[in-house]
């Protein structure tokens, strides 16, 4: 019989999730959401509970899989005194956090999950809402290969029958990888703003030097999912300038850790934190071509 599957978290990324477990033989049992409505309305969809409490997910469930926004909503969901998902009846269930946040984090997760006899592990997302849906996410994962061999079969249906699913080690180590894999990719999307930017400025055809682009070293994936995007003002969310900026700042403190310079990691999340002050958070993440085009952003103000 298939492992009962419970959701913290049910927004554009969490639901698709959850609608994909539930097409492919998977009973969803209970949702959560601090939004009630988008609970209500996933559970009135896939004909499931919307809790009103994280413990009776876990009372509800086998697995759980949460997809959260930050640190401190990954805290909360698991040490809040009032209510979190390990007062519910925890031991033996497994918890997968799909949460782009702090590795020590999700460190702190596993330690909280082994006093209550349960097991943890990362399920870091490197795709979309579309993936998510399609269950062809790419999936880096961290902690106990106990943990990580719990939850393969589930994990192998989100993530194009496992083609897509990586063991990366031991807690926290997923989360170092997938905050490498933003920083990256948001410097390659604030460059090839600023490129696209200047671009327009010289009076260049936006088409012709993105086909240039996309066959010299110029090229990169964010060429493809955001220049379009960038070029048409069409900034709809996938992935948002706030996360964004959340998962540059989250690779900057591994630096500084490391006591390590990375000044176009730096450069990039002051981009994207302005968008943020600017009121663009919740722009996809192209839109930061609006602070390098000129004539763009809010009310075409000058930058």
């Amino acid at each position: 019989m298939a492992e009962r599957i419970g959701f913290v978290g049910v927004g554009r990324m969490g639901a698709n999730m959850a609608r994909r477990l539930k097409e492919v033989g998977y009973p969803v049992t209970a949702v959560y959401d601090v939004r009630a409505e988008a609970a209500q309305a996933i559970a009135s969809e896939l004909g499931c509970e919307a809790a009103v409490t994280l413990a009776r997910v876990t009372d509800l469930s086998d697995v759980v899989i949460t997809v959260v926004t930050d640190d401190k909503s990954m805290q909360r969901i698991y040490a809040d005194k009032r209510d979190n998902l390990l007062k519910g009846a925890a031991a033996g269930k497994v918890f997968i956090n799909c949460a782009t946040i702090s590795p020590k984090v999700h460190v702190e997760v596993e330690k909280l999950a082994r006093k209550a006899k349960a097991l943890t592990i990362e399920g870091c997302m490197a795709s979309s809402i579309n993936q998510a849906r399609q269950g062809t996410l790419y999936l880096m994962c961290g902690g106990t290969e106990q943990a990580f061999n719990r939850a393969r079969p589930i994990l192998e249906k989100l993530s194009d029958e496992g083609k897509l699913l990586r063991y990366i080690g031991t807690a926290g180590k997923a989360a170092q990888v997938k905050a490498l894999v933003n920083m990256v990719m948001n410097i390659n999307t604030a460059g090839l703003a600023e490129g696209l930017g200047l671009g327009a400025a010289l009076g260049l055809d936006l088409k012709v030097l993105m086909e240039v682009f996309s066959q010299t070293g110029a090229n990169s994936r964010v060429l493809v999912t955001d220049g379009e995007d960038m070029l048409n003002r069409d900034h709809s969310c996938f992935f948002s300038a706030s996360h964004a900026a959340k998962d540059s700042g989250i690779a900057l403190s591994l630096a500084k850790e490391k006591k390590l310079d990375v000044p176009l990691a730096a450069a990039t999340l002051k981009q994207f934190s302005k968008m943020v002050k600017l009121g663009l958070g919740e722009l996809d993440k192209s839109g930061i071509a609006e602070l390098t085009f000129k004539g763009r952003g809010p009310k075409g103000k000058k930058k």
